[in-house]
């Protein structure tokens, strides 16, 4: 009897890591960072109308089977992240930009823009704080197909203790200008990162 428990022990042990092994959120290379750690992060997702690792809150713009990547890679002193999209929209304009936490039942849910440098006043709209160099912010057009990539690289790296959580895709390009800047339309879909 000890032995048979011994053998379905095992295999549930076997069966859980097999089921570990097939997330596509791996982050592999781990090492000390600027004030945090550095890590490679590289998720491929499908929207879905319900809440999960991507949610679509508008399927006209951001329809249930698009596809999306994303790939996050910290080094000592930079972070690089690249969104992959297909199935959108073809031909047109979105806003996109990384958020302090992970996607739920709709766009609010994520927070707000996740900034190197906090503004001590929120909603964020102040040029000095809401930034391409304090926010990671992936805006991108779709081509013909509903295709796009985009990449963007800022001069810092997340640290342990403040680490950003999804990436949401807006209804907008980024607005830049005082008392605007950062905004970006409807909070139209995201995606859960492990960043």
């Amino acid at each position: 009897m000890r032995a048979f428990r011994s053998v379905i022990v095992g295999l549930l042990t076997a069966l859980a890591l097999a089921g570990c092994s097939n997330s596509s959120n791996t982050a592999p290379d781990t090492g000390p960072g600027q004030g945090g750690s550095t890590r490679n992060v590289q998720l491929n997702v499908t929207f879905a109308a319900t809440p999960g690792v991507a949610v679509t809150y508008d399927e006209a713009l951001v329809p249930v089977g698009a596809r999306a990547g994303v790939t996050s890679m910290e080094d000592i002193e930079s972070t690089t992240v690249t969104l992959d999209v297909n199935g959108l929209q073809p031909d047109r304009q979105y806003g996109s930009h990384i958020h302090t936490m992970a996607c739920g039942v709709d766009g609010m849910a994520a927070g707000p823009h996740f900034q190197h440098e906090q503004d001590p006043i929120s909603p964020s709209v102040d040029p000095a704080f809401a930034n391409d160099k304090n926010e990671i912010w992936l805006d991108f057009t779709t081509d013909a197909s509903g295709a796009a990539t985009v990449t963007s690289t800022v001069p810092w790296t997340f640290t342990d203790d403040r680490r950003a959580g999804s990436v949401i895709i807006h209804a907008m390009q980024t607005a830049t200008e005082p008392g605007k800047a950062g905004t970006a339309g409807d909070r139209i879909a995201c995606i859960t990162v492990d960043f």
